[in-house]
């Protein structure tokens, strides 16, 4: 499947990795071999998560993702047509290693653009991986051989679920507002929470004290990423403990101009975790 090292359109390159944006530093500080795939599966998850913003119009994006799950097919195959795809097959390693995880990816973020909310706080952990751990796990694949598989999924689950409740917690009311619920129904359910709290411009204190729970898992999940990646791939692998430092520092800010007011000091955040990666 690979042939001569492809670039990625500039166009694309802007939405996978905008300057200052977390992708953006685990992308700059990853290990040398881990940038070019990481670039290429940041890529892919920018074309999928614009289509799961809810203000997309669902069937669009549905004709859309069908079309992704047939580039998918054709990646596996070694016949991508689209310039994400052909970067992605251009990989040294991309004959080594199965695409076929990311058809899960697209179902679901078709999951997520049809507005179904999850049912149980076990379906959670899956929808999780499916969105963001196995993108991620391929992304280190292409980038080395010879990895604990078994700690990069711990890893990489770990940092998908807390990815996942950081993201919920501080867009939820949003999503709310344009008819979706991204938490788990039966926790709502048990905590007394109704839509009409999630939309209220205040939280009213049960709302508020699942959130906090929320926050609470998240940042052991964030723990558990960094504990579970073994000592013998971080330094080859330190993008991932990067995301992990990142998104705990981000955890409990409530507004996108928070996250965007804090570059430099997500900058020097990102440059030690990745140091102190390379050191062990």
């Amino acid at each position: 499947m690979s042939q001569a090292l492809k670039t990625l359109d500039e166009t694309y390159r802007v939405r996978a990795i905008p300057r200052g944006s977390v992708r953006h530093w685990s992308w700059l500080f990853a290990a040398a071999p881990a940038r070019a795939p990481l670039l290429g599966i940041y890529a892919l998850l920018a074309e999928w998560n614009a289509l799961m913003d809810p203000a997309t119009e669902h069937s669009a994006a549905r004709i859309k993702l069908e079309w992704w799950r047939e580039e998918v097919r054709r990646l596996a195959a070694g016949t991508p047509v689209h310039p994400i795809g052909t970067y992605l097959a251009s990989q040294p390693r991309a004959g080594e290693v199965d695409f076929d995880p990311l058809i899960l990816c697209i179902d679901a973020v078709m999951a997520e653009t049809g507005g179904a909310p999850l049912e149980r706080a076990a379906d959670l952990a899956p929808h999780a991986c499916a969105l963001r751990a196995y993108p991620l796990i391929l992304a280190s694949q292409l980038a080395a051989g010879d990895l604990d598989e078994a700690g990069l999924q711990e890893c990489a689950g770990a940092l998908a679920v807390a990815d996942y409740l950081s993201r919920s917690t501080r867009d939820y009311r949003r999503e709310a507002r344009l008819g979706r619920v991204p938490f788990a129904v039966e926790e709502l359910l048990a905590a007394g929470i109704d839509n009409t709290d999630l939309c209220a411009d205040q939280p009213p204190a049960r709302l508020e004290h699942y959130l906090q729970q929320l926050r609470e898992r998240a940042a052991l999940s964030y723990a558990l990423a960094v504990r579970a990646l073994p000592r013998a791939h971080r330094s080859q692998l330190r993008h991932l403990l990067v995301l992990a430092a990142l998104g705990l520092k981000h955890l409990n800010s409530r507004a996108p101009t928070e996250l965007e007011s804090s570059g430099m000091r997500d900058m020097l955040l990102a440059w030690s975790t990745a140091r102190r990666a390379r050191s062990t």
